[in-house]
């Protein structure tokens, strides 16, 4: 019995330790990347600038103008995003417009001609106001791993 206890006790102690860590961590962080794709830049642009189902998500489109939209990911998680800046084919910022999840921020995509094709940096300038997800982000994931894995996917579209 006094080893479910000493259990009990050691788990509440790590638990309040996470939580203690991730309300230290500044709520904002910024992460960058860049990739260089085998397409022209109009090609990724288009990719980016279009419908997303091509990242296995469901795609839904909300309103047009201002364009505003939703995905869906295969455990049901949706998230909304809207278009705040688009200078074609060389730049584009989209925003979580969802104030009710625990986390937010916008991604800037830098669209550059290089010699293999293009240059695309992708930064997030994000915020996880959970100190628990704040935890999470920074120090399990990592603050980069939604950029890390969209570059994935849209590599595999130019090989």
């Amino acid at each position: 019995m006094r080893w479910l206890i000493g259990i009990g006790l050691a788990v509440t102690i790590i638990s309040a330790i996470v939580v203690l860590i991730g309300a230290a961590l500044p709520k904002k962080h910024v992460a960058s990347r860049k990739i260089v794709l085998n397409a022209q830049p109009d090609v990724v642009f288009a990719s980016i600038a279009g419908p997303s189902d091509w990242r296995g998500l469901k795609y839904e489109l909300l309103v047009e103008s201002p364009l505003k939209w939703r995905e869906t990911d295969s455990g049901g998680d949706a998230i909304t995003y809207e278009r705040v800046e688009t200078i074609a084919p060389k730049r584009l910022v989209n925003r979580i417009a969802d104030p009710k999840l625990p986390f937010g921020g916008s991604w800037t995509y830098e669209i550059a001609p290089n010699a293999h094709g293009t240059e695309l940096t992708i930064t997030e300038n994000g915020e996880v106001y959970n100190p628990l997800f704040r935890f999470v982000s920074r120090f399990v994931m990592g603050h980069a791993a939604t950029i890390e894995k969209y570059q994935h996917d849209l590599a595999a579209r130019f090989p």
